[in-house]
């Protein structure tokens, strides 16, 4: 099992959310976060005076998926998140140990 975390811009969120449900995904957490990568923010102007905005909205997208649903999640993430701008994201990707259904005490594959 594996957890995909994916930030991105957050108007790209329900074509996100869409592409993994057609993969067969069925279920994610959603966080709005602030941050920054390689485009460091920009400068905007506010009654005349400019300042910088270090920490842009973004969204991060967190999801459970089998070993099956690995390569196509994040296939499917990447192609609805990309505008091709600065700023689209980053897909993480890490090794789940142990996931429990609190409510059925399903364990594992079951319990996603």
């Amino acid at each position: 099992m594996k957890l995909i975390t994916a930030i991105i811009k957050p108007f790209r969120l329900d074509d996100v959310r869409n592409a993994l449900a057609e993969v067969g995904v069925n279920g994610m957490t959603v966080t709005e976060v602030k941050g920054f990568g390689r485009q460091r923010g920009h400068t905007e102007l506010y009654r005349g005076a400019e300042y910088v905005v270090d920490f842009l909205p973004k969204a991060k997208v967190e999801v459970a998926v089998s070993e099956e649903l690995v390569e196509r999640a994040i296939e499917a993430i990447a192609t609805a998140a990309r505008t091709g701008k600065v700023g689209d994201g980053k897909i993480f990707v890490l090794d789940l140990e142990q996931v429990m259904r609190i409510r059925t005490g399903e364990t594992d594959d079951s319990a996603l």
